[in-house]
């Protein structure tokens, strides 16, 4: 493939799209490009098409390689990207279809099948530029993350270690976060880095394949959101399934409720090791892994440490600060503005998007957390999600983990309402668990002894559905919408 580059005249640096799901066809071309010394910039699917080619464009992309899956998502893009030159169809020649409307379109086994197997690596500047991810653009248009191979290996390497999510070539890893989602969080580098299996899903998400897919491979440890491994455990309970191999999973992207975090011990002895970072941090900034001294405690107080989002793995620098950037001691209780800093966190967008993001060196991340005196990071909530009631601020993660350990919720999202005493108040959109019918007033009842009762939300909404976004983290700008002009009880 790295020949194929060659033959069509790439210069070092240039960018060759994907749109694919996880797969080997996808993993040939995150070594191929970038060990050419060009760079592999993955592209989101699940935008909209108008997006899909606002980013090819901004990325001046030359090749995009797509599964045949998107197919109707490139026939609406491709007249509309200005600098891409060569499309490629991951599948086989016989695979592809005769007519697809797009010039030049060619099959990805025909493309590389008539070039030699030897190749000449390049020796490359370390801090020459290796990939290229968009941040999700939930206002706004995406901005460019740039990789270089330092910052890809360095992360690679803090990611692997022990005390991070501990890989090694004894591992079987079932990378369910997409390839095309912040390069899989890293797992794809740090496999090839530890001799660990690979195993890819494709675009098999539902819970029943994830699991056939676990139990048939031996997966050790899967990583993905919480919305994945929400529909493997309803799998799971329906057909009284087991893990053989399975022993631990990455949670990450959103909150992980803590009643999942329970349910994956106790129920089958899978040990969640909850992470967080972004894609301006490559993107791991930290895991969950206990110390000595926190392993030998209860299960109760262990799983409360869990379900913080962990220590920051080496590399990592973070505080949190007030809103005039004094900064607040690490005591669990003090929750402030979360930045970071590290050798493998941008110190600014692709083509410098949107000014110098950072704040006298540090990256403000837009999430506001507390830090505990073992170093172990909790995020309270978003900047722009952070309910404002009356002069104190209400976390809409709490509330929203107290609700899915309901039995009679699916889903629940936690927003906040306009009022005209105490500026916002909380109200809780729900999906019901399938075959249940828990009502509003039961579940503001289940809040009692939980939380301080001026935190129970006041209104309880039951919907079909909460709108998810491109990398399944539920779309509160769109829920605020949607209850735009909402009126709450009694205001």
């Amino acid at each position: 493939m790295a020949n194929a580059l060659d033959r069509l005249g790439l210069a070092a640096g240039d960018r060759v799209a994907t749109l694919a799901w996880n797969g080997y066809r996808h993993f040939e071309l995150y070594f191929g490009v970038t060990g050419s010394g060009r760079v592999v910039h993955t592209i989101n699917p699940r935008l909209a098409p108008d997006q899909v080619a606002w980013i090819a464009n901004d990325a001046e992309d030359q090749v995009l390689c797509f599964d045949m899956t998107f197919l109707p998502i490139v026939k609406a893009v491709w007249s509309k990207c200005s600098t891409v030159k060569h499309w490629v169809a991951l599948c086989d020649a016989d695979k592809l279809p005769a007519d697809t409307g797009i010039p030049g379109l060619v099959s990805y086994e025909a493309w590389i099948g008539r070039e030699p197997v030897g190749y000449a690596w390049p020796q490359l500047d370390e801090r020459c530029a290796a990939a290229l991810c968009y941040t999700s653009g939930t206002t706004g248009n995406p901005k460019g993350a740039l990789y270089s191979h330092r910052s890809t290996l360095l992360h690679t390497f803090a990611v692997s270690m022990p005390d991070a999510l501990s890989l090694s070539a004894s591992d079987t890893i079932l990378p369910v976060v997409p390839m095309f989602h912040v390069n899989a969080w890293g797992l794809p580098y740090a496999a090839a880095m530890t001799g660990a299996k690979l195993v890819f899903p494709g675009g098999a998400l539902d819970g029943k394949s994830v699991y056939e897919l676990i139990e048939g491979e031996n997966v050790t440890m899967a990583a993905g959101v919480p919305t994945v491994w929400l529909g493997l455990l309803n799998h799971m309970a329906e057909v009284g399934g087991k893990f053989a191999s399975m022993r631990r999973t990455v949670i990450g992207g959103s909150a992980c409720p803590p009643a999942m975090i329970r349910t994956f011990k106790e129920k089958y002895d899978v040990t969640v090791l909850h992470a967080w970072g972004m894609t301006e941090m490559s993107p791991v900034g930290t895991v969950g892994t206990l110390k000595l001294q926190q392993s030998r405690l209860p299960l109760d107080d262990r799983l409360a440490i869990m379900g913080k989002q962990g220590r920051a793995v080496y590399g990592v620098d973070m505080k949190i600060v007030d809103g005039e950037g004094r900064e607040l001691p690490w005591d669990g209780k003090s929750a402030g503005d979360l930045l970071v800093k590290g050798p493998w966190i941008i110190s600014q967008y692709f083509k410098a998007a949107g000014g110098d993001p950072l704040v006298d060196g540090w990256f403000p991340t837009g999430d506001v957390a507390t830090i505990d005196a073992d170093g172990f990071m909790q995020i309270t909530d978003r900047s722009k999600d952070v309910i404002k009631s009356g002069g104190e601020w209400i976390s809409s993660i709490d509330v929203e983990n107290i609700a899915m350990a309901h039995p009679g919720v699916a889903m629940a999202a936690c927003i906040g309402i306009t009022h005209p005493k105490w500026d916002e108040r909380p109200v809780l959109v729900v999906v019901r668990r399938a075959g249940t019918n828990v009502t509003a007033a039961e579940l503001r009842a289940f809040y009692e002894g939980k939380i301080a009762k001026w935190q129970v939300p006041d209104d309880v909404v039951f919907v079909d559905a909460i709108p998810l976004g491109a990398t399944g983290k539920m779309q509160k700008v769109k829920l605020r919408e949607q209850f735009k002009g909402y009126v709450l009880p009694g205001a």
